[in-house]
């Protein structure tokens, strides 16, 4: 790996919190999604019988929620609205047509990708907070029939909500070329970073050049 044409945008630590997450994440959508739309009964086989994918269905929706607290707490900081954002969402359309005309001055995550992980994060909290109400047989017993039948149903929203975001940031990610190597091996071409986020390259990687792939928050 030639390291004087590559940054190192996301560390190991963040990399296997993602994949991990992302892995977790896809056994739960498949079980609840089985459960939603009775067609698709044949994906809760992902996590064995019908029996088991209900029991394991709760905890790994736990492991998700936890992993994503750790990443809030880890990426919060390049999340906050910053008043460069605003033109970002005025040169939407060249954004959609990737197209890089004019510099954006975004920073290490653009007005879009803030958007999708505060709503990540509202909805993994909702997803959680429902999901403990219906968890049986732990904490179900603790709340009315009705508190669950309307928890079942704000769980099952949220978590459709959820899944229709992960899949745009999939094809964001496919769409966006580099990005998907750059969550795999963690490391992106300072061209990549010059192009799509030009005020974190200005504002951290330009002024280390001169000491290749350092470690950038």
């Amino acid at each position: 790996m030639d390291t004087k044409k590559l940054i190192l945008r996301t560390k190991f630590v963040d990399r296997m919190c993602h994949w991990t997450m992302v892995a977790c994440f896809f056994l739960v959508a498949m079980s609840g999604l089985s459960w939603f739309f009775p067609s698709l009964s044949w994906m809760n086989g992902v996590l064995g019988t019908p029996q088991l994918a209900r029991m394991l269905h709760p905890f790994l929706g736990t492991v998700v929620f936890v992993l994503l607290i750790c990443m809030f707490f880890r990426f919060v900081h390049h999340n906050m609205p910053v008043r460069t954002d605003v033109t970002w969402f005025r040169n939407i359309v060249d954004v959609l047509m990737n197209k890089h005309t004019k510099p954006l001055k975004i920073g290490k995550y653009n007005a879009g990708q803030k958007i999708l992980f505060w709503c990540i994060m509202a909805l993994i909290s909702a997803l959680f907070a429902t999901g403990v109400v219906a968890w049986r047989p732990y904490f179900a017993g603790y709340f009315p029939i009705p508190a669950i039948r309307l928890a079942l149903l704000a769980h099952s929203l949220a978590g459709l909500g959820l899944i229709l975001l992960v899949i745009g940031h999939i094809y964001m990610g496919i769409w966006v070329r580099g990005s998907v190597t750059g969550m795999l091996t963690g490391y992106v071409s300072r061209a990549w970073a010059k192009q799509h986020h030009d005020r974190w390259y200005e504002e951290e990687v330009a002024p280390s050049k001169d000491t290749p792939a350092k470690h950038h928050s």
